[in-house]
């Protein structure tokens, strides 16, 4: 995607955001994150401006701008020229811009605290210091010597924070509205969700929180923020979103409860991706790492599944452990109804003692309302399966007849069901001959069974294959 085309995005992305600031005309700031590590920042400022050719210098600009990004709007006020002044005052800095120039080096004597100021030339600031004073040429180092270096000013090239400056050409004077925009790496968010599973009443608590991460070296103060979940593209949802009311209101934050079949959950679909937007503004300081919640429901109907898959017909040496799997629906008749951006979901649940555990974790991808949710959180150590390759008769190059065995072994005090996946099956051209139990099709290449295997007992699964049939 070319830059031209990201920004055009951005912009209407955070067009809602940042609307209410302008119409109110007032400042304000708006950003737009995305999953890929970048931003768009929308920053209307209000700034006095004169007549005729200036530079105008705009502080608090992301240390990580993409100069190349930057676009600036101003009622009368033509560009003319625009640079990033990103070399920051440090004093490191202000030793490399002070070589070939004079500074005074103050040294204290720690004995009787007695001063001792020389006038020396910088000769060189790389990887140390090399000083020249008077006939003589030294490395300043630090060697227990209380030293401290005086420099005449600070040069103007170096900026206390990150400065963008434009030079302008204004067809009049006064103050007014001047609308900054550019995108930025450092900025990041992502979802987390915390759930807390009952397994005997089949209910779960699910949490949600966005995570923002600014490492872009500057903070965004009281800023409305969007986050986008999806690639963006650039088709005709994103151009209707530019023409739609900038004061349209933005969606309520995502609390439910269950069964409110109201909530329509916090995101917003906009053409192939979903915009959640802050319910507030907030601050996002740099080196920070900001939670704010978006998702609170409770009593989710959910259950336990036990899973054990194969991608191919094999035979194994040694039994395999099943996967544990929570199985929940995103449906408001369940009790959750949202869309659910992509994250991390980190579930607990409460043992004999009452007190919550953590039994395990899982990715998801973003997840629209009505969706089948199926979180991965381990391994049951205690029910195995071991597939047996019995027999496999090649009738031709393309023809095969297999049979398998399954041997389902419980070790828990409770009966388990497994549903047990058999991949690799091109339906197209194969038969299931004979199964010991009914299976359904899962795909055009999996065969599923729901076994029933009896507390602390085995149970044998056999199915018959005609491969190429």
């Amino acid at each position: 995607m070319r830059i031209a085309d990201f920004i055009g995005i951005g912009l209407a992305l955070s067009a809602l955001a940042a609307g209410a600031a302008r119409a109110a005309d007032a400042p304000g700031l708006a950003v737009t994150i995305y999953n890929q590590n970048r931003a768009l920042v929308d920053d209307v400022r209000r700034m006095a401006i004169a007549q005729g050719r200036q530079r105008l210098e705009l502080k608090d600009v992301s240390a990580a701008i993409e100069p190349e990004t930057v676009t600036l709007e101003a009622p009368g006020v033509s560009i003319v020229e625009q640079n990033f002044d990103f070399d920051l005052l440090t004093p490191q800095k202000m030793m490399e811009k002070a070589v070939g120039h004079q500074v005074q080096i103050v040294r204290t004597n720690p004995g009787n605290g007695a001063q001792v100021t020389e006038t020396a030339t910088v000769l060189s600031a790389n990887q140390g210091v090399i000083l020249k004073i008077g006939d003589r040429v030294e490395v300043l180092r630090d060697d227990g010597v209380p030293t401290r270096v005086i420099f005449d000013g600070v040069p103007q090239d170096l900026r206390a924070q990150p400065t963008l400056s434009v030079t302008v050409d204004s067809d009049h004077a006064g103050d007014r509205l001047v609308d900054l925009s550019y995108l930025t790496t450092g900025l990041a968010w992502r979802a987390d969700y915390v759930a807390l599973f009952d397994e005997p009443d089949g209910k779960l608590d699910l949490q949600g929180w966005y995570t923002l991460t600014n490492t872009s070296g500057t903070p965004f103060v009281d800023a409305a923020i969007d986050l986008v979940a999806g690639d963006v593209g650039i088709g005709g949802d994103v151009a209707s979103h530019r023409r739609r009311p900038i004061l349209a209101p933005a969606p309520a934050r995502g609390m439910v409860q269950a069964g409110d079949e109201r909530h329509t959950g916090p995101g917003e679909a906009l053409g192939d991706v979903y915009i959640y937007r802050l319910p507030e503004r907030t601050t996002v300081a740099q080196n920070q790492t900001k939670q704010v919640s978006f998702l609170d429901a409770r009593g989710v109907e959910a259950h336990k599944v036990y899973r054990w898959s194969a991608a191919a017909l094999v035979n194994a040496d040694e039994p395999s452990h099943v996967q544990s799997v929570i199985a929940f629906a995103n449906q408001g008749a369940r009790g959750l109804g949202a869309s659910l951006p992509a994250g991390t979901i980190r579930v607990y649940q409460k043992d004999a003692r009452g007190q919550s555990t953590f039994v395990g974790e899982a990715q998801i991808d973003h997840t629209p309302q009505g969706s089948e949710l199926a979180i991965t959180i381990g391994e049951a150590f205690d029910v195995t399966v071991k597939p047996t390759l019995v027999s496999s008769q090649q009738l031709s190059p393309t023809h095969q007849l297999v049979s398998m065995r399954y041997a389902l072994h419980n070790a828990k005090d409770t009966p388990v069901t497994v549903e047990l996946r058999q991949g690799g099956l091109y339906t197209r051209t194969s038969v299931v001959r004979r199964e010991s139990l009914p299976g359904r099709q899962i795909d055009a290449y999996t065969r599923g069974w729901s076994v029933p295997v009896p507390a602390d007992g085995d149970l044998v699964l056999t199915a018959d294959f005609d491969i190429g049939a």
